[in-house]
């Protein structure tokens, strides 16, 4: 439903890139939950770094309600509010299914704020080669960090880890390439 008005609910709500309307309807389709399990099995699946706020849960749950894509299941008496029960129905089932054909748009970078950092250096006088120096460093520091994270026996910590590092290897590679043309840059930035 790419082009329907689910689509468009989920992609407002997200995190980063993620879905967090479609994620936590995947994960109903295992069976029903509370909001309180939704968040605990998302944040140890999927929010190593962002765990989700409990209000994010609710008011997602409330539009995946709204939408027709779950339903309450049971009420039950707590200590608190009541807690209520999601399960998902076939419409949402059938919404997962089409979010998950859907391939992601790739994300090319075409205007960072690293590039436009670079560019102000060179235009203010001050020195782009330390700025590159200074977050090459910034990087070899995540990448070091996120090399020992991996030792980890958590497959998908591990899986989540390489991508953030094959991304910061190329950023390297730009950062590389950009110090090498600084004086090219600086020259056609100041015409």
């Amino acid at each position: 439903m790419r082009g329907g008005y689910t689509w468009r609910v989920y992609t407002a709500c997200s995190v980063g890139g993620m879905s967090i309307g479609h994620t936590l309807l995947g994960l109903l389709e295992s069976g029903p939950r509370h909001g309180y399990d939704l968040k605990r099995a998302f944040d140890e699946r999927f929010g190593h770094d962002r765990p989700l706020a409990y209000g994010q849960v609710y008011s997602t749950m409330a539009r995946l309600l709204k939408n027709g894509l779950v339903e309450v299941e049971g009420i039950e008496p707590g200590g608190g509010p009541e807690r209520k029960r999601y399960a998902i129905t076939d419409a949402g089932i059938t919404d997962v299914e089409a979010w998950l054909a859907q391939p992601e748009r790739p994300e090319p970078y075409l205007q960072t704020t690293l590039y436009t950092k670079v560019v102000l250096a060179l235009l203010t006088g001050r020195s782009a080669a330390d700025l590159l120096d200074t977050q090459r460093a910034e990087h070899l520091r995540l990448m070091r960090e996120l090399t020992r994270r991996k030792s980890s026996d958590d497959l998908a910590d591990q899986l989540i880890c390489d991508h953030a590092l094959f991304h910061l290897e190329a950023d390297l590679r730009w950062l590389e390439l950009t110090a090498a043309r600084l004086d090219q840059l600086a020259a056609a930035v100041t015409r």
